[in-house]
């Protein structure tokens, strides 16, 4: 690469500092001059891998690259160098890229503990004299300062100048020139801040005793300022960040460096992005206030449809599948038979990145022992009697996407070693076949008992509960939380309505009651099964309920009392629920009232009592 660049070792040995050219491509040292090798004790004839150099700080100087590539030019000081001994090097690192040779990069470096304890111009020794000779002396330390310094200056992208201890401009570089719209001549030996610091952007005076880059020189402080203005000489303000540094000569204050950026486009495009975010947001707020019983449903089908419910233990059920499901982890559902397992198990997966690819349920507990291994791992034709065709097991088919073990302890012991084994390992082997074929799987696994004691009793291995056992998630029986049941109960009638083509039937406050007292044993499956029920029994306009003999003892149960508050917010929650489906009417035949059976006046001044609003009722 370097066939066009002849004798690169001595073409950087007339850089004052220390150079090297770098092959990106090869990450490689390509040449160096003499000041760079003692600088970082390199070899003389070895190209030198430069990664090593760079050590914990690869990643910042990754970064950098790609500023160059973008930029074409940059420098930094967040990367630090090592010698061969391992010794940090404090420095600054300006980079270039080679024309013609995207690959080859220059670097300049600056050993900033060598800079601070250099004196850089022994002539200026008595810089403290005043008058005349004192503006001369800085102005030749500033020169020998540009002068060796002009490459690394000339290649920056940002804008330098350097101003003296009278805040008279000493030097500026190619960039700021550029930037700026002045030339050298229309700068050097001028009061730079009343050229182009003068105002601010609304037009108030910038008195130079307030200006920070006088503070540099003044009271030797380094300014760091985000966002303020330099006027060009065309008139036009741009907006730059800027950081001023006191420069010192033999201990003794000179002047400050600065070095800018412009940021006027920066600036622009966060304003335009600020706008429309604002314009978003009054849009968003808007929408919200026409509609918001809309943009609730919209929420609620979005964020699993199937998952119906507001109490706590459903919101901290919601997080957890939110959390896990970009992963890849291993997810352990436990919880009583009816409270939604495999729901919570489809919206892991739908949810997730392998949504694309099937979701495998295998229902562990379905099978006879004897055809568990073939229905897991698969079989070739012939491997057992009745084995007539070749036939791909669930972790084939769950390759790529996620395999659900319903009921995982009812798996035979004797095959759970072998489905660990292919799980860690990542591969299957049927029946009958010596060939191995690759998977990938995430594992999603039920249970209604609890694995600890079945591996206690040893009906369940240990290796493979704590394989499992990653991110555990629980669902919380229906009788825990009650205040979903009105929220429930509806959208299953609804559900079963539509389904068997019944009538058009409401629940009842007095039914409702009932069905929140109920102790429901068999979790949302029973409530799903009763709403069914009664859904076909049902033939005037109110929903009749069987809840079975024991339904009066279990409503007077400990277990079903319910406090004041609770009742009251059940029937909140179906006077919301019965408005919403006559669309917030009333009065009339088909108004919420002769739903619920009460009279309008009672009904509105219940809405008032609940302080119920238009938009919870759509």
């Amino acid at each position: 690469m370097l066939d066009t660049i002849k004798n690169p070792d001595s073409l950087l040995d007339a850089f004052a500092e220390a150079a090297l050219l770098i092959d990106i491509a090869e990450d490689r040292i390509a040449a160096a001059n003499s000041r760079a090798r003692r600088l970082l004790d390199l070899p003389l004839q070895d190209r030198t891998a430069f990664s090593p150099l760079v050590g914990a700080s690869l990643p910042r100087f990754i970064v950098f690259v790609d500023e160059i590539a973008h930029r074409g030019e940059a420098w930094t000081r967040d990367i630090t160098l090592a010698d061969a001994t391992s010794t940090p090097i404090s420095c600054e690192i300006r980079g270039k890229l080679i024309k013609g040779n995207p690959s080859l990069l220059m670097l300049v470096i600056l050993d900033l503990d060598e800079m601070g304890r250099h004196d850089r111009i022994t002539e200026a020794a008595e810089l403290h004299r005043s008058g005349l000779l004192e503006w001369r002396r800085a102005q030749g330390f500033f020169s020998e300062l540009e002068r060796q310094n002009q490459l690394i200056l000339n290649a920056a992208g940002e804008g330098i100048y350097g101003v003296n201890a009278d805040g008279k401009t000493t030097f500026l570089n190619r960039a700021a020139q550029e930037m700026l719209g002045w030339t050298a001549e229309d700068l050097l030996g001028h009061d730079i801040h009343s050229v182009i610091h003068h105002h601010h952007l609304n037009g108030e005076v910038y008195h130079a005793h307030d200006c920070p880059i006088h503070q540099s020189f003044r009271f030797e402080q380094v300014a760091r300022i985000e966002d303020e203005v330099f006027w060009r000489k065309d008139g036009k303000p741009i907006r730059v960040e800027y950081v001023s540094t006191p420069i010192y000569d033999q201990k003794v204050l000179a002047g400050a460096v600065v070095i800018f950026r412009d940021i006027t486009e920066r600036k622009e495009n966060e304003r335009k992005l600020r706008e429309a975010m604002e314009e978003v947001a009054a849009l968003r707020d808007r929408l919200e206030q026409e509609n918001a019983y809309l943009q609730e449903a919209i929420t609620s089908e979005r964020a699993h449809h199937d998952i119906i419910g507001r109490s706590p233990a459903i919101r901290q059920l919601l997080t957890k599948i939110g959390l896990v499901a970009p992963t890849d982890a291993t997810v352990l559902i436990t919880g009583e038979a009816g409270t939604g397992k495999a729901l919570v198990a489809t919206a892991i997966h739908s949810d997730s990145p392998r949504r694309r690819r099937p979701l495998i349920h295998f229902k562990c507990g379905a099978v006879t022992v004897d055809a568990t291994e073939a229905e897991l791992f698969g079989q070739m034709r012939g491997a057992f009697p009745g084995a007539l065709r070749d036939k791909p097991g669930k972790l084939e088919l769950a390759h790529g996407g996620t395999l659900f073990l319903d009921d995982v302890s009812e798996l035979p012991l004797e095959q759970q070693g072998r489905l660990l084994h292919a799980l860690q390992a990542g591969e299957v082997t049927r029946l009958g076949d010596t060939r191995t074929r690759q998977i990938d799987i995430r594992v999603i696994a039920a249970t209604t008992k609890n694995l600890e004691h079945e591996v206690a009793a040893g009906r369940m291995r240990e290796d493979l509960w704590l394989f499992l056992n990653v991110f555990p998630v629980t669902c919380t029986p229906l009788r825990d939380r009650r205040d979903d049941i009105p929220e429930l109960a509806t959208h299953l009638l609804d559900i079963a309505r539509k389904r068997m083509n019944r009538p058009h039937t409401v629940i009842t406050e007095r039914m409702m009651e009932r069905l929140c007292a109920y102790p429901w044993p068999g979790n949302v499956r029973e409530l799903k099964n009763v709403i069914e029920r009664a859904a076909i029994l049902s033939t005037g306009g109110k929903l009749m309920v069987e809840l079975g003999t024991d339904a009066p003892s279990r409503a007077s149960s400990a277990q079903a009392i319910r406090t004041e508050a609770e009742i009251q917010q059940v029937i909140r929650d179906n006077i919301v629920a019965c408005l919403r489906e006559t669309r917030g009417k009333v009065s009339g035949p088909d108004g919420a009232a002769a739903l619920l059976g009460i009279q309008p006046t009672t009904l509105y001044s219940r809405i008032r009592k609940f302080g119920i609003v238009e938009r919870e009722t759509g």
